[in-house]
């Protein structure tokens, strides 16, 4: 029998999607709240950064201390969110902005991007089979996109708001910001629905990683340093800046841009998935990836919002499908009793270079160009796609090594 139990993958799916509604609405009315304030866009990604920071921090003592303790450290973690958002709402200048968001792990990405994820992420594969793995970590990806997508259009509550009661903008942010520490509030309550077999004793951090796996963790951060600092000139909070600035649309506009962009998302983890089983884990990593950075450079070379957009939602058709895939791999090809540690590591790593991505991206727009940050992102995650070909193409999860008696490519490190 797999443990944990089902049901606890159930409320991990649900804890994942509410969180992401949140992440959802964070991505755009961070912008709109310091647009209404009448801040500098320097402290939009002042603000980015320091969120990252934070959840980078909270991941890297996940990893040496949450597997005895999951449910609490999901509380906890749901708690700071909630609170964080809420300082954000009333937070009187910009310096309170900048503690709310390091300390509440703020979310500006406009993507799941927290502590809890960590978590949740190494809980998962102890629910499923090999070959049931990247199917469920896919089911996981999708929902959260599906409340990342709602989370965005909700986004629009501040427009909504303002016209049903003449309040002014920051009023009406300031709304829109509770409702999303409401949505973070409900994760506090229901790790504890969960049943104690997602616990796990953990080995002495010196004997955590075998040599092999220890080396794989190399050469993955590596790689992902590059690839998330890429990300980080991408932010939900930067594409919401982008369209509004050059395009000059309306809030609605960029809501539905974005909702539909998170919808593409969610379709395209089921579609990785199954590619995936065809063409193994890192072809569909790889393969996927390269397209969509094409795609993102030509969002800043046309002057027409509609088809700024189209290319935009070609590009978010493609540019997701690496995630569930390459959390299935990183699961794979470690020991279970390592994957916490992997995952939050990997995570740490992750973070640190989206907020250098974040801050060097307020620098590139405000130097160089609007267009700038997207260019950037992409000359760095085709590297990255290259790399990762180049190091991993043979080393296989379990479910993609040939049946016996057939000559084997290099075996992963844990089952």
């Amino acid at each position: 029998m797999l443990a944990p139990v089902t049901s606890d993958r159930s409320l991990l799916y649900a804890s994942s999607l509410l969180r992401s509604l949140a992440i959802g609405m964070l991505g755009v009315l961070i912008a709109l709240h310091v647009i209404a304030h009448h801040w500098s866009n320097g402290l939009l990604f002042a603000i980015v950064g320091a969120g990252l920071a934070g959840g980078g921090l909270a991941s890297g003592l996940a990893a040496f201390t949450a597997d005895h303790a999951r449910r609490a450290w999901l509380s906890a973690l749901s708690a700071l969110s909630a609170a964080g958002v809420v300082v954000c709402a009333f937070g009187p200048g910009e310096g309170w902005m900048l503690v709310a968001a390091f300390v509440g792990m703020l979310n500006g990405m406009g993507k799941d991007r927290s502590a809890q994820q960590v978590i949740e992420t190494a809980i998962l594969p102890a629910t499923a089979s090999a070959s049931e793995r990247t199917f469920v970590i896919a089911r996981y990806t999708m929902l959260q996109d599906i409340g990342l997508a709602v989370g965005t259009l909700a986004a629009g509550l501040p427009a909504l708001l303002g016209d049903a009661s003449s309040a002014d903008g920051a009023a009406a942010t300031t709304a829109a910001l509770l409702i999303a520490a409401a949505l973070l509030g409900i994760g506090v309550v229901l790790p504890w629905f969960m049943t104690s077999a997602i616990e796990t004793p953990r080995p002495p951090v010196a004997m955590r990683l075998a040599p092999e796996s220890r080396r794989v963790l190399v050469r993955l951060c590596a790689l992902f340093s590059l690839d998330s600092i890429g990300g980080g000139f991408i932010t939900g909070a930067l594409v919401t800046y982008f369209f509004i600035t050059q395009y000059a649309q309306p809030e609605w506009i960029i809501g539905a841009l974005l909702f539909t962009a998170r919808c593409a998302n969610a379709v395209s983890h089921l579609g990785a998935a199954w590619l995936a089983k065809r063409i193994g884990l890192v072809n569909t990593m790889v393969f996927t990836h390269i397209p969509s950075s094409l795609l993102l450079v030509t969002v800043g070379f046309t002057g027409s919002f509609w088809i700024a957009a189209i290319l935009y939602l070609m590009r978010e058709s493609l540019v997701e499908m690496d995630v569930p895939t390459r959390q299935s791999y990183v699961m794979a090809v470690v020991r279970p009793e390592e994957r916490t540690f992997v995952s939050a590591v990997t995570s740490l790593v992750r973070l640190g270079g989206w907020a250098i991505g974040a801050l060097a991206a307020g620098l590139a727009m405000r130097h160089v160009g609007l267009a700038a940050p997207l260019i950037a992102c992409a000359v760095m995650k085709i590297t990255y796609d290259v790399l990762l070909y180049a190091s991993f193409r043979h080393l296989k999860p379990p479910e993609e090594l040939p049946a016996p008696g057939v000559t084997s490519a290099p075996a992963r490190p844990g089952a």
